[in-house]
């Protein structure tokens, strides 16, 4: 038996039904049940399941050895990312290791920047680096439409190999940067704790910013029609640094543009769920759900049950603390019971808040995932 309270319109399951209460409520009268879609794409169309899918922002990176010795034969991130035998070795090891329900491109949010004209590397344990920084008018001018067939060509091998690998068993993932997040990269040439070169562009020269946030818009809106159209299932929008933003500028110097990229993208590919992080988003959630995604992913400052509270209907991704990894294993059980508790059973993708963190144990990202996967059993016992 599981019990459910109401809250804001839906239900909120103490514990997950079975899979033939599933069955009966998601199937026609007289049809018969065909799970052929991924998890993943089932909890995005917002159908009860007896578990949430899963899958780890970052789950192909540092904390696996696998990864480490890897990285030691290509030491460029670039090249890990961009020679696509390289990359799709990387983007399979998570779902070799522990069969997640998504398979995400291993790549980086500023990946498609030299298509554009903006020169990058990626330094190792630093991050991008943008040199020259884009920051006059004459180089925003200069900047050219992405051609991703031309500039992007290793992508699409890359997620067509995963779509043959993983085939129905989980969702292939695409993801790209959200304009504010790589605008905030471009100006100020690599990351930043203060944001104060884009701010001071935003607050001083704001119709040049809004330029460039267009173009960035467009382009963006390409890359992830392109994703799309090479296999990916799902598309993840970063806008990693849009939590630096006030309410205010949120609304004026992302929101827009997030918009803008959603409605480019819904118009050609209506039916692919795009998904929505900013980090730091405790204070944006209900702005967040205007960007016209389907899926806001929450991260840890907020608890499950007030995020789920303030989204209504939206469907919602996350929302474990990633240093919660860390923890004993029956602390990480029981953390993350407590999500998928107040998640409930529908329109709910479990992840963490943000990407798992470098030193994290490997075993214990194992047991994140075979908890997970064990989570409507776990959630009748403990009824």
């Amino acid at each position: 038996m599981t019990g459910s309270t109401r809250q804001n319109g839906h239900d909120i399951q103490e514990g997950y039904p079975t899979s033939a209460v599933i069955a009966a409520q998601n199937v026609p009268h007289g049809s018969v049940q065909v799970e052929a879609l991924p998890r993943l794409l089932r909890a995005a169309r917002g159908e009860v399941l007896e578990r949430p899918p899963v899958w780890m922002m970052r789950q192909a990176g540092r904390y696996m050895k696998a990864y480490r010795d890897l990285r030691d034969k290509y030491p460029s991130f670039r090249e890990r990312s961009e020679i696509p035998e390289v990359a799709i070795e990387v983007s399979l090891q998570p779902w070799r290791a522990f069969q997640p329900d998504g398979v995400i491109l291993f790549s980086d949010i500023v990946t498609p920047l030299p298509g554009l004209g903006i020169e990058m590397d990626i330094a190792e344990g630093k991050g991008p680096i943008i040199k020259p920084a884009i920051r006059s008018q004459e180089q925003i001018d200069n900047l050219r439409p992405l051609e991703p067939e031309v500039s992007l060509p290793f992508i699409r091998e890359i997620l067509q190999a995963l779509r043959d690998e993983v085939g129905d068993k989980a969702a292939v993932l695409g993801f790209v940067g959200a304009p504010w997040t790589l605008a905030a990269y471009v100006v100020e040439g690599k990351g930043s704790k203060t944001y104060s070169v884009i701010k001071g562009m935003a607050f001083s020269e704001p119709a040049m910013l809004h330029q460039l946030l267009s173009k960035l818009a467009d382009a963006i809106a390409i890359y992830v029609r392109y994703q799309i159209d090479s296999g990916a299932q799902v598309v993840q929008m970063f806008d990693s640094w849009a939590g630096q933003l006030s309410p205010q500028d949120y609304e004026t110097f992302a929101l827009p543009y997030q918009q803008q990229v959603v409605r480019q993208v819904k118009q050609t590919h209506p039916d692919t769920p795009l998904i929505l992080l900013v980090s730091g988003s405790a204070g944006l959630l209900e702005r967040m759900s205007k960007s016209g995604v389907d899926i806001i992913s929450v991260d840890w400052t907020v608890d499950m049950a007030d995020a789920r509270a303030r989204l209504g209907e939206m469907k919602v991704q996350g929302n474990m603390d990633p240093g919660a990894l860390f923890g004993s294993q029956d602390f990480i059980r029981d953390r993350i019971l407590d999500t998928i508790r107040k998640a409930g059973n529908q329109g709910h993708i479990m992840n963490l808040g943000h990407g798992i963190l470098p030193g994290t144990p490997e075993e214990n990202a194992a047991f994140f995932f075979e908890t997970v996967k064990q989570a409507d059993q776990l959630l009748a016992n403990d009824a």
